[in-house]
């Protein structure tokens, strides 16, 4: 008997041990969520960042720390003709549970989750292969035109370019959708599980105390990337919430951007001519700047409000 119970635990160990390698984003041996993930946050995607690379919609998984937020990122596929079925979560037996996403050569079922950019519940139309090469559909997914060249526009499918709050899973109370024939077969079909870069953008995630849902409520710091270790997409995010949100629209973050730029520049080159110090007059001439900076966000920002009120 005491071998049996040294036997059984030996594999449960070694179950958990495996488990991050074999399930991208699933909770641990016997844990049962009773709660439900967040609504999915307000983001805007970020352009993506070079030829090859496509988009993985964010999305809530469960660790020790609860639910925390894995921002939304351009990744390059594991081989040429592959596309991404994002994981969700799906409720039943009063339990929420994680159900893989997974590269293949079409996309499957998940969920019916309204992910945007593309995935609005039912396949993607963010793009396609063409041949050795991808195409991107700029009437859903947001590309620098200047990096890549291989796009083309179709607004017969539903442009859904930015997440809005809705609902974030599967099954009785959230989205009752249930796979079609097409989305079956795509099940079936070869899969290829997350790249290293993607666990590695999830471990990260789930580091970073911004993106734990007890922390931000429901709003993660980071809702978006570039790529995996890139730019961290925030303030695009807020500015998605439009001008009633009393945030700043585009036009004003380029130039708190560039205002921004402009007192670092300074202050380095202060610091250069000065041994690495500053003066106490430059010191003051770069708080006098911040603040000009400071009120100047704000005052954009009243202006937002009132114009929000304007609107309604």
């Amino acid at each position: 008997m005491r071998i049996f119970f040294k036997t059984r635990n030996l594999l449960l160990l070694m179950a958990m041990c495996v488990m991050p390698l074999a399930s991208f984003a699933q909770i641990g041996v016997g844990v049962s969520i009773r709660v439900g993930p967040p609504a999915l946050p307000v983001y805007e995607q970020p352009p993506c960042p070079t030829e090859g690379y496509l988009w993985t919609p964010g999305y809530w998984a469960y660790g020790p720390v609860g639910y925390y937020w894995v921002p939304g990122v351009w990744v390059a596929p594991p081989r040429v003709g592959v596309l991404w079925t994002p994981g969700y979560w799906g409720f039943a037996g009063g339990v929420y549970a994680w159900h893989a996403g997974y590269w293949g050569p079409h996309v499957g079922f998940y969920g019916g989750i309204n992910y945007g950019f593309g995935y609005g519940g039912v396949g993607f139309v963010g793009g396609e292969w063409r041949g050795g090469a991808f195409a991107y559909n700029t009437a859903v997914v947001h590309v620098n035109t200047g990096v890549v060249r291989n796009v083309y526009v179709n607004r017969t499918v539903i442009n859904n370019t930015s997440i809005v709050n809705h609902t974030s899973f599967n099954g009785p109370g959230g989205i009752t959708a249930r796979a079609t024939a097409q989305e079956q077969i795509a099940m079936r079909e070869q899969h290829f599980q997350p790249t290293s870069n993607q666990f590695s953008h999830e471990h990260t995630a789930s580091q970073d105390r911004t993106q734990w849902a007890s922390t931000n409520h429901g709003t993660p710091g980071t809702p978006a990337m570039d790529s995996v270790n890139g730019r961290r997409f925030n303030q695009q995010g807020r500015i998605a919430q439009g001008v009633r949100s009393g945030e700043l629209t585009p036009h004003e973050t380029a130039n708190l951007e560039h205002r921004e730029a402009r007192i670092n520049h300074e202050v380095a080159a202060d610091r250069r001519a000065n041994g690495g110090t500053l003066t106490p007059n430059e010191r003051g001439r770069v708080e006098h700047q911040q603040n000009q900076a400071s009120r100047k966000i704000n005052q954009d920002k009243h202006n937002n409000k009132t114009e929000g009120r304007a609107e309604r």
